[in-house]
Formats: C-alpha cells, structure tokens, sequence
C-alpha cells in the first residue's frame, strides 16, 4: 500500500476541498427518527437507542448528579486533577467574556431604552462517545452554559466513560442523557421522560448529530452545523516540519473526513512535513484513521506567505496556524477563522484542550459568518423601552404615526394618534387607563 500524502494542489484549486453537504439518505433518516422522538417521547428514545446500540434494555436512560460526582470521586488523582485544571481554565475565560457583556440604557425623548443581557433557561450540550470519547467537549460546552448563567444544564453522550461523566460533574450538569446521535438532539430539542425540552442545543458531533440539529434548528435555538475538523496551517522556510507534521496529524485522527491543510511558499518545507508524516504516521496508533484524512488533505505551494493568507481566508477553516517567522505581525491578514493560533509554541492542541477559548467552531467555510461557541451563543439581548413623560416623547408618537401612514397600518397610527390625542387635551400618565 502506498505512503497516505498530503495532496499537492494548485492555488485555483483549494475550493475542491469542500465536501457536500450531509447525504440525503443520512438527512431522511435523522429527521424520520427526531420525527419519532418528538412524537413518542421516552419510549422512542429509547427504543432508537437500543436499536443503534446506545444501550442495553436494562440500562438507565439518564444519569444523575450523584453519579456524575461518585465518578469524579472515583478518577484516579492525575486524571482528576487535569480534567479540574483544565475546567477553571475554560470557566475561566468564559466568565471573562460575560463580563465583557453589560447591560444598556440610553435615553430617549421622554423616557429611556435598552437592553439586558439574559441567559437561556435551559441548554442541552452534546459531546460524542464513538470513536473517541470527548469528556473535553463535556467541559467546553456545560461550563460555558454555566459561565452565561443557564439554571438548567442537560448533557448528552453515548455510552458515558467515566471521564465523561466525571467532566458533567465539574460542570455541575443536571443530568447526562447516555444516548447519542440524532435521538440524543431530538430528546434534548424536545424533552422525553426525563430529560427536558432545552432552549438550545449545541455541541460537536458527526453527520447524524448535524442532521438532526438541522432539522430541529428553529424550533430551537442551535450552536452551529459543525462537520469534520479542519486544520489549515499557513508556515514558511522557519517552520518545523516535525511539528507542522504532528499538528496536521493531531487533526486528522479526529475522522476519516478530517481536513489537514499546508499552505506555504517553501517547496522544501513541503517536501520535508511530507516525509515527517510518514515518519509520524508510521508509530502513530491511530494511523488507520489518520492515514485517511491525510490523503484527503491538500498541500498548496504559494507565491509568498501573503498569498498562503489571501487562501487562507477563502477557506475560512475551523482552525489556522500561523507557523511563520514573524506570526504576531501577519494577525491583521487574519479574519476568517474558527480559532487562531499564533506561532509554533501555539499548538492546536492546546485549543482541543482547555487553554482558554472554546474548541466547539465552525467548519466547513462557516466561519465567514459564525464564531466558535462561547457565553454569547446562552445569552440574549432583550430590549425595553420606557415613557415616563408623554409629553416629552410627542415626536416619537408623530413620527410612529407618520410611518405607519406610509406603510398603511392603520392600527399602528391609530395606537400613535391616541397618544397624541390624550396629549392634546392634557391627560395626565395616570388617566391613561381611564375609560
């Protein structure tokens, strides 16, 4: 079998790396099984779980906080200890971001506006418990919820490691759904037994967990439509092939569909993290399933490192890394990304694992317009608006009944007109409610 290589593209030809949207026999199913939830409750939940191999008949559905906190008890010490490090970082930086976030008040003719800033009620957060288990996506996603101020915190993920389930403790979760994939997102969009219906649903997961947010989106409020993770990594001539190599590596064991991306001016640099993958994948555990991303990757030779950026951006990736000489003075070129990361020390890794931001981002192009997962996705800004002096605010009535003239909402200028009227024979704030 030949050596899995990073393809070698030409420039025009990075927006084939694109794949199609999720297959539409995979988006009937998801959405006939949430169709099933959603009607059946409990028992559908339960039976598609069975069905595809969630859990055995006489396994709980749900588990509970005392059991989330005995696994917690029951991690070995240095297990404990870096899933509890790990925890304060990202509650650390969350809690930064809401404070970053305020309420407003500004005044108006006769009175005031403005808006609070207000958590969701309930949230449902999803982690993956296939390949991989992802107690990191437990953290990133109930913690974050927590950060905003959610009450009610629902996890969800198939076949709960102890890990797992030690991470929804640190998250202080209300209870852990141990289903997955589209019954899992319907159960939480909708409630079933237990688990209640949640505000919104978000968290990482594969194409039968992106269906089904797909098709719940609306009736709930969701994250984003992530799909395979991507790493694009922009480096010249300084660069390290070992760690280039080892980065795009470190992404393509996540899936078979993962996307590892070189964009560089240096052909000998290309050459070189060409066979420090080989070297890499030859000791790597799980070569089977990075092989296979690495051959669906792309290597792109560019003109300079500007022309590696301009590419760059047109890709929109999950994750950038600048492996560059200077990395700190390229971040104004820098603005469509999922999360970046400056320089050689600053691995991706270090995103998958707690230094701070969030690792729940948007894939596929998406980060043109969406960001990664943070305390703003649990918080809402609603609006108020008070008139404590009518008389005050007499434009703002003329002009609400002016515009509904030009728009011929007659209903509208005529709750303006009233106030102008009650103004025009002295009525008084209090005689408003008078007949």
């Amino acid at each position: 079998m030949s050596t899995p290589r990073l393809r070698r593209l030409g420039p025009d030809e990075i927006a084939t790396l694109r794949r199609e949207a999720d297959a539409a026999a995979i988006e009937a199913e998801a959405r006939r099984i949430v169709e099933a939830v959603r009607e059946g409750g409990e028992a559908a939940l339960r039976a598609h779980a069975e069905r595809l191999g969630d859990l055995g008949p006489d396994d709980p559905l749900v588990r509970t906080p005392a059991e989330m906190q005995l696994a917690l008890a029951s991690l070995p010490d240095e297990r404990r200890a870096a899933l509890e490090r790990t925890a304060e970082r990202i509650r650390t930086f969350a809690e930064a971001q809401r404070s970053a976030i305020c309420d407003v008040s500004i005044p108006v003719p006769g009175g005031a506006a403005g808006h609070r800033i207000l958590p969701l009620e309930r949230a449902g957060c999803y982690a993956p418990g296939g390949r991989f288990p992802l107690p990191s996506s437990v953290l990133m996603t109930g913690l974050t919820a927590r950060a905003a101020g959610v009450p009610t915190v629902w996890v969800a993920s198939p076949r709960p490691t102890l890990e797992t389930l030690a991470a929804a403790a640190l998250c202080d979760a209300d209870g852990l759904l141990a289903v997955g994939g589209a019954q899992a997102i319907a159960a939480l969009a909708f409630g079933a037994g237990p688990v209640p219906r949640c505000d919104i649903v978000v968290g990482p997961g594969n194409r039968w967990v992106t269906a089904a947010k797909r098709a719940v989106a609306g009736e709930v409020a969701i994250d984003m439509l992530a799909g395979p993770s991507e790493l694009v990594v922009v480096a010249d001539a300084s660069a390290s092939p070992a760690r280039v190599a080892a980065d795009l590596l470190a992404q393509a064991e996540h899936d078979p569909h993962a996307l590892p991306v070189l964009l560089t001016p240096s052909d000998a640099l290309a050459d070189a993290v060409d066979r420090e993958i080989t070297r890499q994948l030859a000791t790597l555990p799980t070569a089977a399933t990075a092989a296979q991303a690495i051959a669906r990757g792309a290597l792109v030779v560019c003109e300079d490192v500007e022309h590696a950026l301009a590419l760059a951006e047109r890709l929109a990736p999950e994750h950038l890394q600048l492996h560059l000489e200077d990395a700190p003075g390229w971040l104004p070129r820098c603005g469509r990304y999922g999360a970046l990361f400056v320089g050689e020390h600053a691995a991706e890794v270090l995103g998958d694992y707690g230094a701070g931001p969030n690792h729940t981002l948007p894939t596929g192009g998406s980060a043109r317009a969406f960001a990664g997962l943070s305390v703003f996705t649990f918080l809402r800004a609603r609006t108020w608006l008070r008139i404590d002096e009518p008389a005050r605010a007499r434009e703002l009535y003329e002009d609400a009944a002016a515009l509904a003239r030009m728009e011929g909402l007659a209903a509208h200028e005529r709750a303006a007109t009233m106030r102008l009227a009650a103004l025009e024979r002295g009525e008084r704030p209090e005689d408003a409610s008078r007949p």
